[in-house]
């Protein structure tokens, strides 16, 4: 016998992401609801639950009051699993129903379905004694004991009949007999974990997973986004900062130019964001691949993660402007994702960003800052998002390097959102028309870790490489790319 002082050792779902959400795991010997909508990946919830069972030698039962043998086996495939280990109990209607009715004179049908039914639940778990069993689905319980309370002493009944034979139960219910979710069971039950898929005007479906109840332990609250892949449901806790914060001094990163760290005052400090912003085809990438490049030659990791350029595109500007990038993706020090952000969720790019600053990289790159607000739903929870990432980023002290494209080339600039105020440092890229000349300019026009110059600078591009020229004196209204001379020019 257990003793009643030792901690309860956790059941892991099988489900990746899941067992954080729930402070650990399932607690044994209880009774759990998973709810959806069908299509939302119960079934496949519910065979992952099963499979780890497996894997840790247990004996699993899946009861079955819907779905036949052949479609769970063909959903199985569908993921790469065999059924091997997993007993499968049927219990469904016979064909003799039909025939119609008539042959219950004294009870209605549906008192005889449901003794039938139970009866044959208990049978099975008299003869296989699992430790992990699914119920799917609650539904046809419910519509068969056809009142609420008939329906409710029946769930409360099998608590008890499995709570007593040290079973862990997953009760599947997909919501067809109750369009507002099933209220009597989630009251009985130890936790209730809500699975949710609701269609975009474009692009995949968003699916999202919320932990309604669990009893004795505080869990991972609020709505956290998953997938159905080849492989089962993959869930993606929402990106939360820890509570505690960095006091420790930051060091600073060279960007590899000289002049450009004099602008910076030094370079960019370690754990800071820095926003790139500027019209098209001012260099805003090409700056952040000069700092990725910066990062290689000192032997630190980094990130770069595309919104809207492809990684061949990158890669191929950053061979014309002498960065080597190639380099540091051959080292195992640069990796490159290419984001769809039809396709993309909020979670599923946290976790891409969570998993890089496990793997060490000390400079994340997200190009552009309009392609990550076209992959979250709702604008104005963009800012919330950005935010909380920022602050996690800075607390494992990795630099963060924002893209921002302007819309506009000269004169006054507009952006589709202005994240100014959430990154430490703004760094400003312009064109400037000289004579009969269009140039491009850089400036720092916000910095928190430092003093920083406060003059512009020419900006180019060329067969060598990125130059920050000399500052560009004697001007007035460079800013609005259409200066005046003032008086001595800076010479070329």
């Amino acid at each position: 016998m257990r003793d009643p002082n030792e901690p309860e050792q956790l059941l892991s779902t099988g489900i990746q992401g899941l067992d954080a959400l729930l402070g650990g795991g399932l607690t044994p010997r209880r009774i759990y609801l998973i709810e959806g909508e069908p299509g939302a990946g119960k079934t496949t919830a519910g065979l992952q639950f099963l499979q780890e069972g497996v894997l840790r030698g247990e004996s699993v039962v899946y009861i079955s009051l819907a779905e036949t043998l052949e479609e769970l086996t063909a959903v199985a495939a569908s993921h790469g699993w065999s059924l091997d280990g997993i007993h499968v109990h049927e219990v469904l209607p016979d064909e003799d129903l039909l025939a119609g009715v008539g042959q219950y004179s004294m009870f209605h049908p549906s008192e005889v379905e449901l003794a039938d039914t139970i009866k044959m639940v208990l049978q099975v778990v008299d003869d296989r004694q699992p430790t992990r069993v699914v119920l799917d689905s609650l539904s046809e319980l419910q519509l068969l004991a056809e009142s609420p309370l008939r329906y409710r002493r029946q769930v409360l009944a099998l608590k008890q009949f499995f709570s007593r034979r040290n079973c862990t139960v997953l009760l599947l219910d997909d919501r067809t007999a109750s369009a507002t979710g099933d209220l009597q069971v989630r009251s009985i039950a130890h936790g209730v974990i809500q699975l949710d898929h609701a269609v975009k005007d474009y692009g995949a479906e968003r699916r999202r997973v919320r932990v309604v109840k669990f009893r004795g332990r505080r869990v991972f609250g609020g709505l956290h986004d998953y997938n159905l892949v080849q492989g089962g449901l993959v869930v993606h806790p929402r990106l939360v900062a820890a509570d505690s914060r960095n006091i420790g001094s930051r060091g600073q990163l060279s960007s590899g130019l000289p002049e450009l760290d004099q602008l910076l005052g030094g370079g960019i400090e370690e754990g800071t964001s820095t926003l790139v912003m500027g019209p098209p085809g001012t260099g805003k990438s090409s700056l952040a691949g000069q700092l990725v490049s910066a990062a290689y030659k000192r032997g630190e990791g980094a990130a770069i993660f595309l919104f809207e350029e492809s990684i061949n595109n990158a890669l191929h500007r950053a061979d014309g402007l002498k960065l080597r990038l190639r380099e540091a993706i051959d080292a195992g020090l640069l990796t490159i994702q290419q984001i769809d952000p039809a396709e993309l969720s909020p979670g599923q790019f946290s976790a891409a960003v969570r998993e890089a600053v496990e793997r060490g990289v000390k400079i994340v790159v997200i190009d552009s800052l309009n392609g990550y607000l076209n992959a979250v739903p709702d604008e104005r929870f963009l800012t919330t998002y950005l935010h909380e990432m920022l602050t996690y980023l800075g607390q494992h002290r990795v630099a963060t390097i924002l893209v921002g494209v302007q819309q506009g080339m000269l004169g006054a600039m507009t952006t589709s959102m202005d994240a100014s105020y959430v990154a430490d440092n703004v760094l400003m890229l312009r064109y400037f028309e000289l004579d009969g000349e269009i140039r491009k300019a850089i400036s720092v026009f916000k910095k928190r870790g430092s003093a920083h110059e406060r003059t512009i600078r020419e900006f180019s591009l060329t067969p060598g490489g990125i130059e920050v020229g000399k500052v560009l004196r004697g001007f007035h209204g460079l800013l609005t790319g259409v200066p005046t001379k003032t008086g001595t020019a800076t010479d070329d």
